[in-house]
C-alpha cells in the first residue's frame, strides 16, 4: 500500500479516532489542536505532529485552517526496505517545527503535488525525503523527561473527593499542569489514564465498605462517586465478576 499526501482543513468541532497507519500532520494555514494519547499541543503554519498508528487522537481546527497530511501505511515503501529506519519516527507521538531547509522542501513538495502528473509512487517518494529529514533532526533531540507527579498529594485529593464528580481538569489543577500534559505524565507514571485510576480507587473504596459496613448499596454508591446503585453493580461485575450483593455475601461467609 502506498503513502498518500493530501491537503485538507480540519473540522472546528473536536473529533477523535485511531487508524492502523501512521500519520504526519503539518500546518499550512491557521491553527489546529491535537491530543495524541494524552500528549497535547497546537500546530500552526509549518509546524506539525507525528501520530503513530493505533494511537487515539483528538483534533480540531481553528477558523480558516489547512493542513498537509501524510498517511503512511506501516508496509509502505517510505517505511520499509532502505527506509525501514524511518519507522523509528513513530515510536511515540511528537510535535515539531520545520527549520528553514525543511520549509523550502515543503514549498517544493507543494509545487510538485500541484504541477506534476501523479503516479502510484509519488507519495512514497516525496514522503521518504520528508521523513528522512525529520528523522535526522528529531533523532538529535532528547525528549524532555515528564515531571514526576506527587502521587501522595493526588491520592489524598482523590480520597477526599471520592464522593463527588472528579474531572481530569480537577486533578491537573492539583498537579499544576495543563490537562493535556497531566494526562501524558499520568499515563507515563502509572500506566493508566486518570479516568481508569479514579475508577479503580472508587471500586476499592466500595469493596472496603461492602466488607466492613452494613451500609446499603445505594449509600455505598453515593459515598464512592458512582452515579447510582446500578452503576456500582455494573462496575463490580466488570472488575470482580460478581455483583456487590454477592461480594458481600462471600465476605460474610468467609468470616
Amino acid at each position: 500500500m502506498s503513502s498518500v499526501i493530501r491537503q485538507i482543513p480540519l473540522d472546528t468541532a473536536t473529533r477523535h479516532h485511531a487508524h492502523d497507519y501512521h500519520q504526519v500532520v503539518i500546518g499550512l494555514q491557521g491553527q489546529a489542536e491535537f491530543e495524541i494519547e494524552g500528549l497535547g499541543g497546537a500546530i500552526s503554519a509549518l509546524s506539525g505532529c507525528i501520530v503513530p498508528a493505533n494511537h487515539v487522537h483528538y483534533y480540531a481546527g481553528t477558523g480558516d485552517n489547512r493542513q498537509l497530511i501524510l498517511d503512511l501505511p506501516t508496509r509502505s515503501a517510505a517505511l520499509t526496505g532502505p527506509q525501514r529506519e524511518l519507522a523509528r519516527l513513530f515510536d511515540a507521538p511528537r510535535f515539531f517545527t520545520l527549520d528553514d531547509p525543511l520549509k523550502r522542501y515543503m514549498a517544493f513538495l507543494l509545487l510538485e503535488l500541484e504541477h506534476s502528473t501523479p503516479d502510484a509512487h509519488q507519495g512514497d517518494r516525496l514522503a521518504a525525503t520528508l521523513l528522512g529529514c525529520l528523522h535526522a533532526r528529531l533523532a538529535r533531540e532528547t525528549p524532555a523527561s515528564p515531571p514526576r507527579l506527587d502521587m501522595v498529594r493526588l491520592e489524598r485529593f482523590i480520597e477526599t473527593h471520592l464522593a463527588h464528580r472528579l474531572s481530569v481538569a480537577d486533578l491537573a489543577r492539583v498537579a499544576c499542569l495543563s490537562e493535556a500534559h497531566f494526562r501524558h505524565c499520568f499515563r507515563q507514571q502509572t500506566g493508566l489514564s486518570p479516568w481508569q485510576y479514579v475508577r479503580r480507587r472508587r471500586l476499592e473504596a466500595a469493596r472496603r465498605l461492602l466488607d466492613d459496613t452494613h451500609l446499603s448499596l445505594t449509600e455505598i454508591a453515593e459515598l464512592t462517586g458512582f452515579s447510582s446503585q446500578s452503576a456500582l453493580s455494573r462496575a463490580c461485575r466488570e472488575s470482580y465478576g460478581q455483583p456487590p450483593s454477592r461480594l458481600r455475601q462471600t465476605t460474610l461467609t468467609s468470616h
